[in-house]
């Protein structure tokens, strides 16, 4: 159960001091679940993230004929919050090529991105039949066309019509050579090919025109192919820029299953840091540590350079507020998931706060620098806004409800805000199932027990 709509956040009576547990990383969880349905045999993963976007993707493989089970997790998994349970979820996914077939109906995919298009690709090797990939009205206004070509150039017939979901993928077998698509919109769409080009059966390079967004997403995947027994090497193409090169699996065989834990994730871990900047308090996310695998961690480089001390161990992260906030200008561009976390807390700053080279963050779940502008303006600030970036000239807040636009980030962002300094609400609180459903819950935990709202 969530809050009822609008849920307002009342300010924090003092600095919180705690440990606030993250769930698994989402961009994990999905990338895991894939490599695991695509290695030959059982794999066990612990700290699966349990949110909608990696349910979808566990629906969407088991109607494609891989086995999930979920059983306890281990004795490793961190408690959740106020020493709730674990929220941690452990899976066995018994997996393998073999198993792949056309499901019965078409696969709905919800607005979850990484879902649809890293199962695009992995229709591409099901070939006993068409897989239809269906989601809600959002998702048919996200754009998939770069992937739908890449697919193309690999001898795959996608029916695609709109550019957008829904789309059919008719499995056969790769023909190998060069594929290139542009690299400004989304990682995700080389993450998928590279991910399930090892399966084709031939060497694929797979170049980047322009510049590659998030590329720090495409790296966590090619770390990822490495663990589970695959190999993707960067080359110099004959046009220049950036290419991968994917090798073929020994035997043309799958992944190697193995046991793998998930770390929890980077971006939602920036909420809980962006509160303890912006209040000069002190919070620790355990599990993250400094050899991270995801780009995201260095959201806290950013507060550091608002004045915040940062602290990394291999363990975990601690971020102390000192207040007050100063304000930065800074390119966003590989850790574009956090734009809006930086943006909330924008109006607590000295200064005026930039944002710059972030025109992929508008093809998200919602356009998010447009949507971000305007929930800024609504609480009284001063936006000036382009085509990729955003500044925020502080204000004095005027209450009202930040509207969310059905977008996970928008609502746990703008909390912070109100945790911090009050006055905010937020019109759909239920939407952070997304990725964090015990959202609400760790919030509630940073305010004293006498003090602490009953969500």
């Amino acid at each position: 159960m969530f809050p009822p709509a609008p849920l307002w956040i009342p300010p924090l009576p003092a600095p919180p001091e705690l440990v606030f547990p993250v769930p698994g990383s989402k961009s994990i969880t999905n990338r895991a679940l894939v490599l695991a349905a695509l290695g030959e045999g059982t794999s066990r993963l612990e700290g699966v993230l349990d949110s909608d976007d990696t349910r979808h993707m566990r629906t969407g493989l088991e109607a494609l004929g891989i086995g999930i089970d979920e059983v306890a997790p281990d004795g490793d998994s961190p408690p959740g919050p106020a020493g709730e349970p674990p929220q941690a979820t452990a899976l066995l996914v018994h997996g393998g090529r073999t198993r792949l077939h056309a499901p019965d109906a078409p696969i709905f995919v919800g607005n979850s991105g990484t879902t649809v298009r890293f199962l695009a690709a992995l229709a591409a090797l099901v070939e006993d039949g068409p897989v239809t990939l269906v989601g809600d009205a959002a998702m048919a206004r996200r754009p998939i066309s770069d992937l739908v070509d890449g697919l193309r150039q690999l001898g795959i017939r996608v029916d695609c019509p709109t550019g957008a979901p829904p789309l059919t993928v008719h499995g056969g077998p790769f023909t190998g050579g060069t594929v290139r698509m542009r690299g400004d919109r989304s990682s995700q769409y080389f993450s998928a090919l590279l991910m399930a080009a090892g399966l084709g059966g031939r060497e694929i390079t797979v170049g980047v025109d322009g510049p590659l967004v998030s590329r720090p997403y495409v790296e966590i995947t090619c770390r990822m192919i490495a663990d589970f027994g695959g190999a993707v090497e960067p080359v110099e193409p004959d046009r220049g820029g950036l290419a991968f090169r994917i090798h073929p699996l020994a035997g043309g065989g799958g992944y190697r299953p193995r046991p793998y834990r998930i770390e929890p994730d980077a971006s939602s871990a920036s909420y809980p840091f962006a509160l303890a900047a912006a209040t000069g308090g002190r919070i620790t996310v355990p599990g993250l540590g400094r050899d991270a695998l995801q780009g995201d961690t260095a959201f806290v480089e950013v507060l550091a350079r608002m004045g915040a001390r940062v602290t990394a161990t291999a363990t975990d992260i601690t971020v102390e507020g000192r207040l007050p906030l100063g304000a930065v200008e800074v390119d966003m561009h590989d850790i574009s998931d956090t734009v809006m976390t930086l943006a909330a807390i924008a109006p607590l700053a000295r200064g005026i706060t930039t944002i710059r080279n972030v025109a992929n963050i508008r093809i998200k779940e919602t356009d998010r620098l447009t949507a971000t502008v305007a929930e800024l303006g609504r609480l009284g600030q001063t936006v000036r806004h382009g085509d990729d970036w955003l500044s925020v000239e502080p204000a004095p807040l005027s209450p009202a409800v930040v509207r969310c636009y059905a977008d996970h980030r928008m609502a746990m962002s703008f909390a912070v805000l109100g945790a911090a300094r009050g006055g905010v609400g937020i019109e759909d609180p239920g939407c952070v199932s997304k990725t964090f459903p015990g959202f609400w819950r760790a919030l509630a935990a940073c305010y004293p027990v006498g003090a602490r709202p009953s969500w």
